[in-house]
């Protein structure tokens, strides 16, 4: 069976753990050049040394200086990205809380880091893929659509910015044939959500909510986003694409 991404090079931001790593894996398995990027070099140099195809880079979301070179860099070095999946951010459990609650500097690093910080990299994946093409994809979350994120008054309206970022560039650039779409994952296991999966209560009510009745895990969202890479989904753009276990049509 031919893998269905060998002929993309793709870059993954947050892929030294969680849903970044496992999406940029299944890169990698697909047959596909991928570049682990995070902030953390150490961990992207981890994901990726069991990949004979992959590259990892130190990659600052929230800094465009650190964007631009990396992009820059990538293309001189001839990787680059076909995809780049727009995936690191932060979810500042304990910080973050409801808005009368909630503290400015609290405010400003989850949108510097979220919401700045995709509109970074895609603005700079948009400028690359010019003239070639490419497709972007997004993670957002169920806190942008419904109330599910109402303890959590800066991350939700990050990703609610992000889900409209989405489907601005992509009406923005369908004509240069640069596809963008978000992923939408519903609560997902990862290092990111260790203060709900390490509290018995916490995770009990949040799984109660996901009618398919489980936690979702890192894997899960694996499958969409090798179909959003590939050129299957050619006619796809400018669309939300849940895999939250039904959190969402409550």
């Amino acid at each position: 069976m031919t893998a269905r991404l060998e002929t993309k090079t793709a870059l993954v931001t947050g892929a030294g753990s969680g849903i970044g790593r496992s999406v940029a894996e299944s890169f990698a398995r697909e047959g596909a050049r991928v570049i682990f990027s995070d902030r953390d070099r150490a961990a992207a140099e981890s994901a990726a040394e069991a990949w004979p195809t992959a590259i990892a880079i130190e990659l600052d979301i929230s800094d465009e200086q650190s964007v631009a070179h990396a992009f820059e860099k990538l293309e001189a070095d001839g990787f680059a990205p076909d995809v780049v999946v727009a995936n690191a951010g932060v979810q500042l459990f304990g910080h973050d809380a409801k808005v009368a609650d909630l503290d400015l500097d609290v405010w400003k690093r989850t949108i510097d880091i979220n919401l700045t910080g995709t509109f970074l990299t895609v603005k700079h994946a948009v400028r690359s893929m010019l003239g070639r093409g490419g497709s972007i994809i997004l993670t957002g979350s169920p806190t942008g659509l419904n109330g599910e994120g109402q303890d959590f008054t800066a991350y939700s309206s990050s990703k609610a910015g992000i889900h409209g970022l989405g489907r601005t560039v992509a009406a923005a650039y369908a004509s240069e044939g640069i596809r963008v779409n978000t992923v939408v994952p519903g609560y997902t296991e990862t290092p990111l959500v260790t203060a709900i999966s390490g509290d018995e209560a916490a995770r009990a009510a949040i799984v109660s909510r996901i009618p398919l009745g489980r936690a979702g895990q890192a894997s899960d969202v694996e499958g969409i986003m090798i179909y959003l890479a590939s050129d299957e989904s050619s006619f796809a753009t400018g669309a939300l694409f849940r895999v939250d276990g039904g959190m969402t049509t409550l």
